[in-house]
């Protein structure tokens, strides 16, 4: 339903995650009898959580203790990793700088021209180690990229940009022809980043695997506030889930949607599955994991554009191990840890056996969710009240 908000002007009401609540079910199921997997292309995942592909959280090695946990992590292609031969020390400096001078420092060190070389190094590594080798290029580089990246044997290959589009006009330089990318890559191809309803079907009829959904719901993401763009991620999941479920129903091909940002809790993962996600992209929190890169910090994919940054590094703190965060046990009060735990607890909960009956889940607008009774919490930033 739309509103006016002046003369002869309507705006459509949009909601996000701390504006809804999931209604509980009229039966409930023992949590540890639910199924969460999720497929994407060959790609089988007992998780159906992937580590977004930012600097501060993933490298090879954080990549394959993913793979062991269940989940997936998507490397960076245009980051660190693949710009310098050993990025220790480039992590150090971005670590160790003020944040008054951090933006232009991150800057001045993504100048160095991306190694061609080292993507295959990369993917070998996680390979080598038994991972599953998941990498993101933007459109502009997708094609240069992609041909290393098969012959290293990356197993998906993410297209990733702040908003994707089938048609892309430009006269300075070569677009991305995303249907023949799709068609001719020998692994599947993951799109990105998509928020209605007409985007989401273009995109989906180019031919990708799987559709990230997501514009600025990042904690590191600034793009709402550089550009004013943006849809808050219960309805542009909603949307999305709608056209691949009419995708599906004109073609009989089925493109998963995963809903990218704007998670940093097993609640917020929870309401996005219910909102019709297939899978779930998040990054600040296994930034805090003791295996992410980042030292406690995490910064955008954008952030170190050269003319206009939309990003910025943020101190997330280290809280525990990938395995805690992800598969718990949780030794923190916020939701912040055991994110699997969480979303079979909320499964079994709302009496869902899958993630299919998750996405039916009756969803209620509840703005008090989060306040509702918690008035010690708050007061005493414990809980639900630290944000």
């Amino acid at each position: 339903m739309a509103y006016y908000i002046g003369m002869n002007r309507k705006a459509r009401r949009a909601y996000g995650f701390d504006e809804v609540a999931l209604v509980p079910g009229q039966c409930t199921i023992n949590p540890e009898e639910v199924d969460i997997g999720f497929q994407v292309g060959d790609v089988r995942l007992e998780v159906p959580i992937i580590a977004s592909a930012m600097d501060g959280v993933v490298d090879t090695r954080f990549a394959v203790e993913m793979s062991r946990l269940g989940g997936m992590a998507v490397l960076n292609l245009e980051g660190v990793q693949t710009r310098y031969e050993d990025p220790s020390s480039v992590l150090d400096e971005i670590a160790g700088s003020d944040p008054e001078t951090a933006t232009r420092l991150i800057q001045k060190l993504y100048v160095p021209p991306v190694k061609t070389e080292l993507i295959g190094t990369r993917i070998e590594e996680i390979k080598k180690a038994g991972g599953i080798a998941a990498v993101s290029a933007t459109p502009q580089k997708a094609e240069e990229y992609i041909g290393p990246a098969q012959e290293a044997g990356v197993d998906i290959f993410v297209v990733q940009s702040t908003v994707a589009t089938v048609r892309h006009i430009s006269t300075q330089y070569k677009t991305l022809d995303l249907a023949k990318f799709c068609r001719e890559a020998k692994v599947p191809v993951i799109v990105g980043n998509t928020v209605t309803y007409e985007m989401a079907l273009e995109v989906m009829a180019a031919g990708p695997a799987g559709l990230l959904v997501g514009i600025g719901p990042g904690a590191a993401c600034t793009t709402r506030g550089v550009l004013g763009i943006g849809v808050p991620q219960v309805t542009a999941t909603v949307d999305s889930a709608a056209a691949r479920d009419m995708f599906h129903k004109q073609s009989g091909r089925y493109i998963p949607i995963i809903t990218d940002g704007g998670m940093s809790t097993g609640g917020d993962i929870c309401k996005a599955f219910a909102s019709g996600a297939d899978a779930v992209m998040i990054g600040s929190a296994f930034a805090k994991a003791s295996e992410a890169p980042g030292r406690g910090y995490h910064w955008g994919m954008a952030t170190p554009h050269s003319n206009l940054p939309r990003g910025t590094r943020v101190r997330v703190g280290i809280t525990g191990s990938l395995e805690q965060i992800l598969l718990g046990p949780a030794n923190l009060d916020d939701g912040t840890q055991n994110l699997v735990g969480a979303l079979k607890l909320c499964m079994g909960s709302v009496g869902a056996r899958n993630i299919k009956e998750l996405q039916m889940t009756e969803l209620i607008i509840a703005p008090a969710i989060k306040t509702e009774g918690k008035l010690f919490q708050r007061t005493q930033h414990i809980g639900m009240g630290k944000s």
